[in-house]
């Protein structure tokens, strides 16, 4: 059994868009997946991606392999103008110019986003818009010769920052364990990872607010006998980090649960904890031991 810390962590509401990529080939679709969801940057005002699920032939609307990936920016004022902007960019840069590609909306919400203007005018004034697999698609020509998108992609209101840390003895230990739990995570509908497994957990407040913020310097085992404040456990030399957001609360929940769980055999993992802040950061509060 390993240690499971009597403590929670905080997430928050945030706002997200959820979309399906499909492809000639899955070297094509791997590309533009892992290029649209790379470079969390929800904490420099811009956005953050990750993959929910790889779906077969038989799943897509159009025959080929796909994939449902998320994109995410913080909730507020004018929230819904940065998820747009946001993935204007991510599309343009990081599926149309992946050949073959092509993106359909995957998020049955009220509430959508037209993206011809961000997308669509790629086309140059030459994009035009059909009926394809009873949906409204933007056909842009391009050289490989067209990208197609549905013009409308669903948004709505999800739950970002739930997080577990997995406290080790060794770098095996928690390579393995981190990959076990992220593996674990991708069963789960409706999450995802956006950092995978993350090897610096930041803090609120930090020395240097030009950068964004800095280490969680209490949990820098390296940092044990150097500080005089420090909360690393004796034995516990490397500590990854699992970021989940999701569609509901209740899908982080049963992420981080999920995650728990698929660590109990990893060797070397001491104990399970959780990122806390005091109560300053978000207003769900995720009590590990009422997971398990």
């Amino acid at each position: 059994m390993v240690e499971i810390e009597d403590t929670f962590c905080e997430a928050f509401d945030g706002l997200f868009s959820r979309i399906l990529i499909t492809a000639k080939d899955e070297k094509r679709l791997k590309r533009a997946a892992y290029g649209t969801t790379a470079l969390p940057s929800t904490v420099f005002g811009k956005s953050e991606g990750g993959i929910e699920k790889w779906l077969s032939i038989e799943e897509t609307l159009d025959g080929r392999k796909g994939v449902i990936i998320q994109i995410w920016v913080n909730y507020g004022k004018k929230a819904k103008d940065k998820l747009e902007y946001e993935l204007g960019w991510r599309i343009r840069q990081g599926i149309l110019v992946v050949p073959s590609t092509s993106v359909f909306n995957a998020l049955f919400s009220n509430e959508k986003i037209d993206v011809m203007e961000k997308v669509g005018h790629c086309g140059d004034g030459y994009e035009y818009v059909e009926k394809h697999f009873g949906r409204e698609v933007i056909n842009i020509p391009i050289m490989m010769p067209e990208f197609r998108i549905e013009r409308y992609l669903g948004y709505k209101r999800g739950v970002a920052g739930g997080n577990i840390w997995l406290m080790c003895e060794t770098e095996d230990a928690a390579i393995e364990a981190g990959d076990r739990a992220v593996e674990a995570i991708s069963k789960i509908d409706g999450v995802i990872t956006p950092f995978d497994v993350c090897s610096a957990g930041s803090k609120l407040e930090t020395n240097f607010p030009e950068i964004g913020p800095t280490t969680n310097h209490p949990y820098c085992p390296t940092l044990r006998d150097k500080i005089g404040n420090s909360s690393v456990p004796e034995g516990v030399n490397y500590i990854p980090e699992i970021v989940i957001n999701g569609t509901s609360l209740d899908a982080v929940k049963e992420a981080m649960r999920t995650a728990i769980s698929s660590v109990g055999g990893v060797e070397g993992v001491i104990k399970i904890s959780t990122g806390n802040y005091g109560g300053k950061l978000g207003k769900y509060c995720i009590y590990l031991r009422d997971l398990v």
